[in-house]
């Protein structure tokens, strides 16, 4: 997978160097600095990288809220830490410091020996605490934050009687600090724009490493930040190449997919058991990870057409997903590839379990939900909030005899004109999912009525959810709604109005690299976009 994901992109440098005719990107307004808190899989992901994956990190999270019709991502610019939050931040910085200190670890990081173990060593605790807290805050340490930590370690020690449980309290303050918990927008005066300012390397690099690997940058990507290399093109493409190329990039790919696509439903997804007895644990555990593999097998290991998740007849399959899909799994456990029969019913990313699942009810499917999520995630075109007062008890009714599918229950229903509305936006393309039961069991039937799949988006026809799977492939909302998400991930804000016009470029730009990711990725990271601040006293008019 790297090495055509890197030659991709190299293929890609030198025909925009050789043709010499790339277009100019649109002026952006940016928006004004900020801090992003790290989400949970950042914090540990930071932690991981810093210390080894032998720290062990226990604790609860204060939830990232999603913002409505955004991403997960995005929130993390909204958010402050509660007072139980912080406490459950104080709680994981002191275990993880005792951890990094105990007997077993601490020759990792404590290259020095104290003069005495029983008191402080401000030498020795200043070469620690520099060494460390240059990683956990992503710059070095001021001399006045090293003196500080050194002076607390110092006094802890007083307190504890030992030098390393001195410098284990001393470390536990930085890891509770905002300088980690959250990804800071450090600037300074930009010597190309009088009166203006721009990110510093260091705030660069933590971009450009929660954006491309969703964790800490590495020691490589700090000496860049360290010389300045961020702040020149040559420099700043090499480091985008290299983090492009890493194994690393497939993980925050997994990411930024599951937050596109509310994979956190499947955490409190609960089917009726006297219905669904096949959705069992693993069921359930296996369904999002075959989501991903599909996604990153197309996007990224045969750096494909992203559009193709939604036709490819490629999945990955376990035994207990092979019981809901009716195909025999021959080996016990891990994951086998499989590829869908031509002809199939099934077809690409939204006929598999996890979507069919996760937007259904507890005991029957739901066009609606599936319609609704289809038009909001994948096409980025928000459904409108349904009346307070709308009376469900009709397409919830599977019974009546007069109304024997999901189609005839909701053609009855849409006659109510305040429903109509939003169930012509959701239902058609939800209704030709309508072949897979709650749980994404193919079915021909719903009771005693034969079920019609067909239907239209947008005025393109479909017979079947593999039809729908095509018309998706081809609508251009498809490509722009995915270079919204992405950028919106990548700066982990909402897009405002001043990057419209680049949004726009970056979409046809996407359009002529054939919709390949890997490119798409390295154009937002090379892009001043990217990077932009906007002055403090930008309007709100203009950030509309």
């Amino acid at each position: 997978m790297v090495r055509r994901v890197a030659t991709l992109l190299l293929l890609g440098a030198l025909c925009g160097s050789l043709c010499g005719c790339s277009p100019a990107e649109p002026e952006t307004s940016g928006a004004p600095a900020g801090m992003r808190r790290l989400t949970e899989e950042q914090y540990r992901n930071s932690i991981a990288d810093i210390f080894g994956t032998h720290i062990q990190v226990a604790g609860r999270f204060d939830p990232i809220l999603r913002p409505q019709h955004g991403l997960i991502a995005a929130g993390t610019s909204q958010i402050s830490v509660s007072p139980a939050g912080f406490e459950q931040y104080q709680i994981m910085a002191t275990s993880i410091a005792a951890q990094v200190l105990d007997p077993a670890h601490r020759n990792t990081f404590l290259t020095c020996a104290p003069k005495d173990e029983t008191s402080a060593d401000a030498t020795c605790a200043e070469s620690f605490l520099r060494q460390v807290g240059g990683l956990l805050y992503r710059r070095p340490l001021t001399d006045a934050e090293a003196k500080a930590y050194t002076a607390a370690a110092g006094e802890a020690t007083r307190i504890t009687g030992t030098f390393t449980g001195g410098l284990s309290l001393s470390l536990a303050s930085m890891l509770s600090s905002p300088a980690f918990i959250f990804e800071i927008d450090a600037t300074e005066p930009d010597p190309n724009h009088a009166g203006g300012q721009r990110l510093n390397a260091y705030a660069k690099a933590s971009r450009l490493s929660y954006f491309l690997w969703n964790t800490t940058p590495d020691a490589a990507l700090l000496a860049a930040a360290a010389r300045g290399d961020l702040h020149t093109a040559s420099g700043l493409s090499q480091q985008v190449d290299r983090l492009l190329a890493s194994p690393r990039l497939e993980g925050a790919m997994r990411t930024f997919f599951a937050d596109m696509l509310q994979f956190e439903v499947d955490a409190e997804l609960v089917k009726d058991p006297a219905i669904y007895p096949l959705f069992v644990r693993a069921v359930k555990e296996d369904m999002p990870e075959q989501t991903l593999r599909t996604l990153v097998d197309v996007t990224l290991t045969k750096a494909g057409d992203y559009r193709d998740v939604f036709t490819t007849r490629d999945t990955f399959m376990t035994r207990p997903l092979g019981v809901i899909y009716g195909i025999p799994v021959p080996q016990k456990s891990g994951w086998m590839p499989y590829q869908f029969a031509e002809g199939d019913k099934r077809a690409g990313v939204l006929t598999l379990m996890n979507f069919l699942a996760a937007f259904s009810h507890d005991g029957r499917s739901s066009p609606t939900l599936r319609g609704k999520a289809l038009r909001e995630l994948v096409l980025c075109q928000p459904v409108p909030i349904p009346p307070g007062d709308v009376d469900f008890a009709l397409v919830q009714d599977t019974k009546n005899p007069l109304y024997k599918t999901a189609r005839d229950r909701l053609t009855a229903h849409r006659a109510n004109p305040s429903c109509a509305g939003c169930h012509k936006i959701m239902d058609p393309v939800g209704l030709a999912m309508e072949n897979f039961d709650g749980i994404g069991v193919f079915r021909a039937e719903e009771g005693e009525g034969a079920i019609d799949a067909s239907g239209d988006l947008d005025g393109v026809g479909f017979a079947t959810a593999a039809d729908l799977g095509r018309v998706i492939h081809d609508n251009p909302a498809t490509p722009a709604c995915l270079v919204n998400r992405m950028y919106e991930y990548a700066v982990r804000r909402s897009s405002v109005a001043g990057e419209r016009a680049w949004l726009e470029s970056l979409n046809q730009r996407f359009v002529a690299d054939g919709y390949r990711i890997p490119k798409l990725l390295r154009r937002i990271a090379l892009s001043d976009a990217f990077f932009k601040i906007a002055p403090p006293e930008t309007t709100k008019e203009a950030l509309r």
